[in-house]
């Protein structure tokens, strides 16, 4: 088990994040390469889980493209994400929204969280 944690940690790449949750909406913009080109893309949507640890730990945005919900996987470790913006946070009650692949419309949104603790 400790061989497999050094390795980990070897392989990690220290990239500051931001601290992100489920029900967040956030912005992530990565690098995409066509031929000898690279460009950055972003894709804004709603975080709807956060899986695994270490090297394997990864994280699945939802957006509705024309009527048509679209998931990604991004990887926390990869180097071809330039960076992560959190645009809203979200208040939820759970840490897999897979119940808002089926909601659409006003059902779909996520409530803001208050940002003044009392």
């Amino acid at each position: 088990m400790e061989a497999i944690n050094y390795v980990h940690e070897q392989l990690g790449t220290k990239k500051e994040l931001p601290a992100f949750r489920p029900g967040d909406n956030i912005s992530v913009s990565y690098k995409i390469v066509e031929g000898a080109k690279e460009r950055i893309q972003t894709f804004r949507g709603d975080v709807i889980q956060i899986n695994g640890e270490g090297a394997t730990k990864t994280f699945t945005v939802r957006k509705m493209s024309n009527g048509v919900g679209v998931e990604r996987i991004f990887p926390f470790g990869v180097p071809a994400i330039e960076e992560i913006k959190v645009l809203k946070r979200g208040k939820v009650r759970r840490a897999k929204l897979y119940y808002l692949r089926d909601l659409v419309g006003k059902k779909a949104r996520i409530k803001e969280r208050s940002r003044n603790k009392k």
